[in-house]
C-alpha cells in the first residue's frame, strides 16, 4: 500500500475543459465551427467521447460562446456540462469565465473542441506526466514535419522536460524556427496556480484577446514549473480550420476505421472507397463491397455481405443477411439470414423478418415483414403489419395515407397477394386468404377466402381491326 493511500489522502479530482466557442472564420460557414461532422458525427462529439473516457461526463465542461445552443442541443446527450463564453475573448477567457466551475478541482486538462483525432489514451499521458512531474502547466506538444505557422516549444535543455518559452512563428529567430516541437494548444493545469496567475494574462496582441499560451511565460516568470510532453501521433493535434482539412481528418478517420474492422475479421474490398461512420459495428466474416457507406450507430452481425453502392444508416442488422446492390436504408431492422435488394428502400422503423426477402423496387415503411415472407418486385408497403409466408405480388400498394392520417393495414400469416393489388387502409387481410391480381381491396378480407376487387372483364371483338380503319380512313379523306 502507498504512503498516499495509507494516510488516507483523497484522490486528486481531474477536469477536462474543452474549448467550444469559436465561430470558425476560415471554414467561411454560418454554421458552429465544432459542429461540422467528420466521420459521421460533429468535431466536438469525437472529443467529448475521447474525454468521457478518461472522466466520468459530470468532469467535462464544454466552453461555448458561438451558437450556444445548437451546440449545446447536440451534444447533451452525452451528459457533459456547458459553460458560456459570452462575449468570446479567447482561450485564456475561456478559463476565466469557467473559474467557478473549475476552482473545486485539483487540475484541468485543456481540450480543443476542433481537434477529433485526440485519443484517450494520449489524454492519459497528458494527465498522468502533468501529475507526476508536479507542474503548474504541462504542454502536449507534436514534431512535425513542417512546422510552419505554429509556435515552437522552447525547452531548456533537450533533454529538459522544463519548457523556457513558447515562441510563435512571427517572432521566433531563423534558429528557432528551425525547431520542429510546435505546440498543439492541448494543456493540463494545476488549478491553483491557475487561477492565482490567469489574471496576468494581457490583451497586448492584435486581437486584444487573453491567450491561454501566454501562461507558459506568466507561469514561468512566478517561478512555477513549466513542462512539455509530445503526443506519440502528430496527427493527434491536427485540427479543421478549412475545409480541406476537415476533408483530410474525415479520411484518417474513416480509414482508421476501416483499419479497426479489418482487424476485427472482416473484409473490406476496397477501403478507399467506402464511407464507414467511426460509430459503426461490423460482425466478424461479413463482407463489404466496394463503394458502400454504413453511416450512423449501423449494427452489421457476421457473415453478413454488403454489396456495392448500397447506403445503410442507423440500421440493425442480424446474422447472415445479405444487402443486395444499391438498397437505401435508414432505421430499419433486419433478422437473420433475410435478403434486401437490389434496388430497395427501407425507410424507417421497417422491421424484416428471418428469412423474409424484399426484392428490387420495393420500398417500406414503418411495417413488420414476417419470418419467410416475401415482396420481390416494384411494391410499396408502407404502415403494415404482415405475418409469416407471405407472398406479395408485384405492384402491390399498401394506401396508408387518406390525405389526413395514416392508416394501417394487417395481412395475416400465409396470405397470397396477387400482383398489382392496390390494399386500401385499414383493411385486414385474414389467414391464409387470397387476393386476386389487380384487385382494390377496402374490406376486411375473411380467413381462408378470396377477395377480387375489380370490374369484369368484358372482350369487344373486332374492336381493334375497326379503330385501325377509321383512323386510316380519317387520313386518306381529312375534312
Amino acid at each position: 500500500m502507498s504512503d498516499t493511500k495509507r494516510k488516507g489522502a483523497q484522490p486528486q479530482r481531474l477536469a477536462i475543459a474543452i474549448m467550444a466557442a469559436g465561430k470558425g472564420t476560415r471554414l467561411k460557414s454560418k454554421h458552429p465551427k465544432v459542429l461540422h461532422e467528420v466521420g459521421g458525427k460533429p468535431l466536438l462529439g469525437h472529443v467529448v467521447a475521447a474525454a468521457t473516457k478518461v472522466v466520468v461526463p459530470k468532469d467535462v465542461y464544454a466552453i461555448i460562446g458561438h451558437e450556444a445552443e445548437r451546440v449545446r442541443e447536440a451534444v447533451a446527450h452525452t451528459g457533459i456540462n456547458f459553460v458560456l463564453q459570452n462575449p468570446q475573448r479567447g482561450t485564456g477567457h475561456a478559463l476565466m469565465v469557467a473559474r467557478e466551475v473549475l476552482a473545486p478541482y485539483d487540475h484541468v486538462v485543456v481540450l480543443s473542441g476542433d481537434a477529433p483525432l485526440i485519443t484517450p489514451e494520449t489524454i492519459t499521458k497528458l494527465r498522468n506526466f502533468h501529475v507526476r512531474t508536479k507542474a503548474a502547466m504541462t504542454i502536449l506538444t507534436s514534431v512535425l514535419p513542417d512546422p510552419t505557422g505554429y509556435g515552437r516549444v522552447i525547452r531548456k535543455s533537450a533533454k529538459s522536460d522544463d519548457v523556457q518559452a513558447i515562441v510563435e512563428q512571427k517572432s521566433a529567430t531563423p534558429k528557432q524556427q528551425k525547431i520542429r516541437e510546435i505546440n498543439s494548444g492541448f494543456y493540463a493545469f494545476a488549478v491553483k496556480p491557475l487561477f492565482a496567475y490567469i489574471d496576468k494574462l494581457s490583451t497586448n496582441n492584435p486581437h486584444a484577446e487573453f491567450y491561454l499560451t501566454d501562461m507558459a511565460a506568466v507561469l514561468g516568470k512566478a517561478k512555477q514549473r513549466v513542462v512539455a510532453i509530445q503526443a506519440n501521433d502528430a496527427c493527434e493535434i491536427l485540427g479543421g480550420n478549412t475545409r480541406a482539412e476537415l476533408a483530410d481528418i474525415d479520411q484518417r478517420l474513416r480509414m482508421a476505421k476501416c483499419h479497426q474492422l479489418m482487424a476485427e475479421g472482416v473484409t473490406i474490398f476496397y477501403p478507399q472507397s467506402c464511407v464507414i461512420d467511426t460509430d459503426v459495428q461490423v460482425g466478424a466474416d461479413t463482407i463489404i463491397e466496394p463503394f458502400v457507406q454504413i453511416l450512423g450507430r449501423t449494427r452489421i452481425g457476421s457473415d453478413c455481405r454488403v454489396r456495392s453502392y448500397s447506403v445503410i444508416r442507423d440500421c440493425e442488422i442480424a446474422d447472415g443477411v445479405l444487402i443486395r446492390h444499391a438498397c437505401v436504408l435508414e432505421g430499419a431492422s433486419i433478422d437473420e439470414k433475410a435478403i434486401v435488394g437490389p434496388y430497395s428502400h427501407l425507410r424507417p422503423e421497417s422491421h424484416i423478418g428471418v428469412g423474409a426477402h424484399v426484392g428490387n423496387f420495393v420500398e417500406t415503411k414503418k411495417i413488420k415483414l414476417g419470418k419467410g415472407s416475401k415482396a420481390n418486385h416494384l411494391t410499396y408497403l408502407g404502415d403494415a403489419e404482415i405475418g409469416e409466408g407471405v407472398n406479395i405480388g408485384a405492384g402491390t400498394i399498401t394506401c396508408n395515407y387518406d390525405g389526413v392520417h395514416k392508416h394501417k393495414t394487417v395481412i395475416e400469416d400465409g396470405v397470397f397477394v396477387g400482383s398489382d393489388a392496390t390494399l386500401v387502409a385499414p383493411v385486414r387481410v385474414g389467414k391464409g386468404a387470397y387476393v386476386s391480381a389487380a384487385s382494390c381491396v377496402t374490406e376486411d378480407v375473411p380467413e381462408e377466402s378470396l377477395a377480387l376487387g375489380r370490374a369484369r372483364q368484358i372482350n369487344k371483338k373486332g374492336w381493334a381491326r375497326q379503330r385501325r380503319e377509321a383512323r386510316a380512313a380519317k387520313t386518306i379523306n381529312p375534312k
